[in-house]
């Protein structure tokens, strides 16, 4: 079910209860000039914070828009019931010690005392809107009025108070806490605050997702809309719970499949807060996605040099400028200075605007995004005015070119707050903090997702079992996946009878074990079976002829995922799957064009498509394989988890040579 949260987002009036907290929230709509009544309610006292204050809800003048209940978790469920009777749009749940403590009967009670009437939290701080001064908030923050910016949705109070405080020009139009989100999650919030006309993009803090397809809908709208999302995701490093049961669930747990999920529906990721905030002005001047292709320009060989090293790691690539752009270039600029991409112009502009701004527009011009290096001195102690033509140039680069000109400071602290809320509010958006602003950078170049891609609705825990070897590889020969021929035995002296027909050389597999070669149940490059001692604690035994002409090992996993539905995981495989943990991971639905375009962002992908003359594996026959397979753990929802590794790759081709299986019991 779906909840208004216009009246308590954009209240007209609010109500507050808790005599402390009460004041609190009366002094934060003061001081941020609130023009609508507060109405403190309190059963004995006449006035709280300089206000009437009225004995109950139902002495109030007019159902409130919003209401700020400080009040123990006990009276809370009381105050929601009554809010909720007299018709209020909308309340903040601060008291904690509900199923966070321990007592989700309690929560559940809050919750149907709600009804339709929205509720925040319950454990939540509150919301700010910074664009008419309406604050549910208790507690101080480091926020201005704003006629239109971006909104900041977090899962955790403290992170988003922090964040408040920032001094970077971002322009924060709402703050808004989930807390335990009994009632209004994550999605349904996020949609709420990017309804606004005001807010140009998101940023999020985010713990969990509840909804994915949610989640994922509420992004592409947000696209549509002309509005950008980006997220730090916490969590990341938490172990599977199926960890020890796969190489796939080590691989592919945790951060994985967040990043596979945000990625997939256009949303942004970033590894932290000033990376957050500094893709979030990006957002805010020029929308949800700008161009790869960057080039950059300063004043010093060194900074040019900088810049280059710190975005490898981001993957920026710094393009040559083109023959015309040299020539243009060193007619302005002499035979001194080497024309390339980063570019030191030396100091022999310094304070000639018309022929600063004639190199800037020029550089920019042949690309999507410009990077200008710049710090100007700190204005307590220095004299900054040499600067301002330099900065001008910026902007009318960016004015000239119609792209994106970002003025950098090489560290945050090289831009002072007053300067970059200028530059905001002029359409240029200053970053702050050269290796931030590169991944910044980075963020904000990620593409929309694929439109209406939602994924696969998820499954709970539940109880499994893992097949045998040769159950698996049943299931995977039913699918189309090619297995090698191989022959079944309860006991060695059976096996050896049917092996007869098979031509060496050999493997002889123990089964019964989740991983066969730790356990010493594997055995390759047999000419006979005969001889073979016992493996201990096998239930059975597989006889395969061996995979000849093969040129790469790959692994390829498909489980369930508690909140995004099935992953797909491919990478390197064999034995050191682990160690190399060169894998990529997909959330399902997937093409057979997102799976070949998602490994050849392997790292080892050029061992794979004939490295220095190396033939080529063929790779297209394993994405064929990951799409039978996909396509059979969405039939078959009783299946949990499918890897195979490795898959033997040749010239022509793809054998699955071994098969882990879980299905639900």
């Amino acid at each position: 079910m779906s909840h208004d949260l216009s009246r308590l987002l954009r209240p007209r009036h609010i109500a507050v209860l808790g005599s402390g907290w009460a004041v609190n929230v009366i002094d934060q709509c003061r001081k941020m000039g609130f023009k609508g009544p507060v109405w403190p309610i309190h059963p004995t006292k006449s006035e709280i914070g300089g206000l009437r204050a009225y004995p109950s809800i139902a002495e109030l003048p007019d159902a409130p828009d919003a209401t700020f209940i400080g009040v123990n978790r006990h009276a809370t469920v009381d105050v929601v019931a009554d809010l909720a009777a007299r018709g209020a749009g909308g309340a903040i749940c601060f008291a904690s010690g509900w199923t966070e403590a321990g007592e989700p009967e309690l929560q559940a009670r809050l919750v149907e005392a709600a009804g339709d009437m929205p509720i925040l939290g319950p454990n939540c701080y509150g919301v700010i809107n910074y664009l008419d001064g309406a604050l549910l908030w208790p507690d101080q923050h480091g926020g201005r009025r704003v006629e239109r910016g971006v909104a900041l949705l977090s899962q955790s109070s403290n992170i988003v108070i922090n964040l408040t405080m920032q001094a970077r020009g971002l322009p924060v139009a709402y703050v808004a806490c989930l807390g335990n989100a009994a009632q209004i999650g994550l999605a349904e919030l996020a949609g709420a605050l990017l309804a606004d006309d005001r807010v140009t993009a998101i940023g999020m803090y985010v713990e969990g997702i509840d909804d994915a397809p949610a989640f994922a809908a509420m992004a592409e709208a947000a696209r549509a809309a002309g509005k950008g999302i980006v997220c730090v995701k916490s969590g990341k490093t938490e172990a599977s719970r199926t960890a020890a049961a796969s190489h796939t669930a080590s691989l592919a747990g945790g951060g994985a499949a967040s990043s596979a999920f945000l990625r997939q529906s256009g949303v942004a990721e970033v590894n932290t807060l000033p990376e957050l905030l500094e893709t979030l002005k990006i957002f805010h001047v020029h929308g949800p996605q700008i161009g790869r292709r960057l080039c950059s320009c300063s004043c010093s060989g060194g900074e040019a040099g900088l810049v280059a090293d710190l975005a490898a790691p981001y993957g920026h690539v710094f393009e040559p400028p083109t023959e015309a752009q040299r020539r243009r270039l060193g007619d302005i600029l002499g035979p001194i200075v080497t024309i390339a991409n980063p570019l030191d112009y030396h100091t022999f502009i310094w304070g000639d605007g018309p022929r600063t701004e004639a190199v800037f527009t020029t550089m920019l011009e042949g690309y999507d995004a410009g990077v200008y290096i710049i710090d100007p001195p700190r204005p307590d102690r220095c004299d900054p005015s040499s600067f301002e033509p330099a900065l001008d140039a910026i902007v009318a680069a960016g004015r000239t070119t119609g792209k994106p000109a970002f003025p950098v400071a090489s560290l945050p602290e090289n831009l002072d707050e007053q300067r970059a809320i200028e530059m905001m509010d002029a359409g240029v958006a200053p970053l702050m903090g050269l290796e931030t602003a590169l991944a910044a950078l980075k963020a904000a170049m990620s593409p929309a997702g694929a439109p209406g891609w939602r994924p696969i609705a998820a499954t709970g825990p539940r109880e499994t079992r893992m097949l045998d070897e040769a159950e698996g590889k049943r299931i995977l020969e039913a699918a189309g996946v090619a297995i090698p021929k191989g022959v079944l035995g309860r006991t060695l002296d059976e096996l050896r009878a049917k092996a007869a027909g098979l031509t060496p050389p050999l493997a002889l597999k123990g089964l019964g074990f989740a991983h066969k070669t730790e356990a010493g149940a594997v055995r390759l490059g047999l000419q006979t079976l005969d001889g073979q001692a016992e493996i201990a604690g096998a239930t059975g035994y597989l006889a395969e002829e061996m995979v000849t002409g093969t040129l790469a090992e790959i692994l390829l996993g498909l489980r369930r995922d508690p909140v995004y539905g099935v992953t797909l995981t491919l990478g390197l495989g064999g034995v050191t799957a682990e160690v190399l943990a060169d894998t990529v991971t997909l959330v399902l639905p997937a093409s057979r064009e997102d799976i070949l375009a998602a490994m050849r962002g392997l790292r080892l992908w050029p061992l794979l498509d004939g490295y220095r003359g190396r033939a080529r594996a063929d790779i297209g026959a394993v994405a064929d394989i990951a799409v039978g397979l996909a396509a059979l753990m969405i039939a078959r929802p009783d299946l949990e988890e499918i890897e195979i590794n490795p898959i033997l790759v040749r010239q022509t081709g793809a054998v699955a040579v071994d098969a882990l299986i879980r299905e639900a019991i």
